[in-house]
């Protein structure tokens, strides 16, 4: 329509050549009438580079992973691309199905967020899946994962979660509580494994000894917070204090201690994790460790386009940020 060459019509729209005003408007033109768009699977097969992300992630209605894929996404447009965002749903088998859809789909890379398991035969999964994404200019990166611990190209950008679960348990203690419960998530999760051991690695710093009646790992959200809060209540186990594996469960920890009477912090002190938006609208507000979300996302971004974009930092195969504790209104001295 343009009348002019393949090659001059791929000039004018990649800009990377000069071409005659009047022609680069004749093709402009033509572009314009058909609405044409370039072909973004074509591109990547010529160019081993499709200016697209995958990221993998549970789900997105927990800020959690909310705040952590908005710094992916940032980032991804930041350096020109384009991220799909798929969720697993917590499905564990799903997370390799959906990693090997996007290779069949050529991205950059793919980052698998928080992913679910960590025993070995999944982990030689992944490294079979990093050594394919490899193979074709591809790179797998694990975000709020530990590394893996067998060999594999895959990169990791993770966070202490044992360090930080043994800041708040030991603060805790020293305020005095010594019958701690540890409530919510799935005791094979990763991350949870490893506040566990932060927790389990105070007590026995003071030489408290562990009480397993006390840890109910029972799942995610508000409502298994609420309902293992009331069955510790109802088990009266002498609890005087409350470790939350996050800042949602928390939130149903509250519900659970507001409807038995129970006074926070008065009567009972209440700790989380992850210092979401959330921990500030609770009353009274929380204390949490802080985890930080966004940069972790940028930081995995940069880690997934380091050999496409010559501007990124050369990254660490396995990177660790620090969290810290925030101090806030839920925590007192347990009473004499």
């Amino acid at each position: 329509m343009a009348e002019v060459s393949t090659a001059t019509v791929s000039r004018v729209l990649n800009s990377n050549y000069p071409v005659a005003a009047s022609t680069r408007e004749r093709v402009l033109r033509a572009v314009t009438k058909l609405g044409y768009a370039a072909n973004a699977n074509a591109r990547a097969l010529a160019q081993s580079d499709s200016k697209t992300i995958g990221i993998i992630v549970p789900e997105l209605v927990d800020p959690f992973f909310g705040y952590m894929v908005r710094g992916l996404e940032q980032a991804a447009q930041a350096s020109g691309r384009l991220a799909i965002i798929a969720t697993t749903g917590t499905r564990r088998d799903h997370e390799l199905t959906l990693i090997d859809r996007m290779r069949e789909r050529r991205v950059d890379a793919v980052i698998l967020v928080s992913g679910t398991r960590t025993d070995i035969a999944y982990q030689r999964q992944l490294v079979q899946r990093a050594e394919a994404l490899e193979a074709m200019g591809s790179r797998l990166v694990l975000c709020a994962h530990p590394p893996l611990t067998i060999p594999s190209p895959a990169r990791s950008v993770a966070y202490d979660n044992e360090g930080g679960a043994f800041a708040v348990t030991e603060h805790l203690i020293s305020n005095g509580h010594r019958r701690i419960a540890f409530v919510g998530g799935e005791a094979e999760r990763p991350t949870i494994a490893l506040r566990r051991e932060g927790y389990l690695r105070a007590l026995r710093s003071r030489g408290i000894e562990v009480d397993e009646a006390l840890i109910r790992s029972e799942g995610f959200g508000r409502d298994p917070g609420y309902t293992t809060t009331r069955a510790l209540l109802d088990e009266d186990l002498g609890i005087t204090a409350i470790f939350a594996v996050n800042d949602t469960i928390a939130a149903g920890v509250y519900d659970a201690l507001g409807d038995a009477g129970v006074r926070i912090p008065s009567d009972m002190s209440v700790v989380a994790y992850d210092d979401t938006p959330l921990a500030t609208s609770l009353s009274p507000k929380l204390t949490t460790v802080h985890v930080p979300l966004e940069q972790m996302g940028r930081e995995a971004l940069n880690a997934a386009v380091a050999e496409h974009d010559a501007f990124a930092r050369t990254p660490e195969d396995a990177l660790t940020l620090g969290t810290y504790l925030v101090h806030r209104e839920s925590v007192a001295p347990r009473k004499p």
